[in-house]
């Protein structure tokens, strides 16, 4: 008879908080947009999505402590906000991203043209994989779904900019200037979402 097949141990959950043991860290800024977000919306589940963007750009990310806080201030429970959280790719709650998060889309227009060999060029500069954050907290890389931007194919996203069509001497360039910018811009991308969802009298 052949051994059972062991998939590992599962990764323990953390423990959601209880509301009034949740630290409320959104800054007056951040409270002011929530406030007025509510109100384009006909209950407050259906704010969950913007709210969450609001999190990401005041935490870097969205750890058990941000989803927390939206669920407080949204009056919803911790595990129907985690479960939005956790449904899209583009909100971070496995780790904290580097302060520049690069996106190599892999999907078919892409993948002919060469993403591939993208990816396996910027894994050797960076010595990272698909996942990781370079050891000095600067770049994270990702590989992700259809950009929908075929045309520009092979294409990177970092934060709210697109790029393409890429190539290795495009690669370089790309990254020297991100090293001489310390703004996040995974927060510009989270920044950005938000300020989309309210008019110039909300901001």
């Amino acid at each position: 008879m052949s051994d059972p097949i062991s998939f590992g141990e599962a990764p323990l959950r953390v423990a959601p908080p209880k509301p009034e043991e949740v630290e409320l860290r959104f800054s007056p800024e951040a409270v002011k947009q929530l406030e007025a977000l509510k109100g384009h919306y006909p209950d407050l589940k259906s704010c969950v999505l913007p709210a969450l963007w609001i999190a990401q750009r005041e935490y870097g990310w969205l750890p058990p402590e941000a989803i927390a806080e939206v669920a407080v201030r949204l009056k919803r429970s911790f595990a129907e906000v985690e479960g939005v959280a956790t449904f899209y790719s583009m909100y971070d709650t496995a780790h904290k991203p580097g302060l520049h998060k690069i996106e190599v889309c892999t999907c078919l227009s892409c993948h002919v043209c060469g993403a591939y060999r993208i990816a396996d060029y910027l894994k050797e500069k960076l010595g990272i994989e698909f996942g990781e954050t370079t050891p000095d907290g600067m770049f994270t890389l990702e590989e992700v779904e259809c950009l929908d931007a075929c045309d520009r194919a092979p294409l990177l996203q970092v934060g709210d900019q697109y790029h393409g069509p890429v190539d290795p001497d495009y690669v370089d360039r790309l990254l020297d200037e991100l090293r001489r910018t310390q703004v996040p811009t995974t927060r510009v991308l989270s920044d950005e979402i938000v300020k989309a969802h309210l008019s110039d009298s909300e901001l």
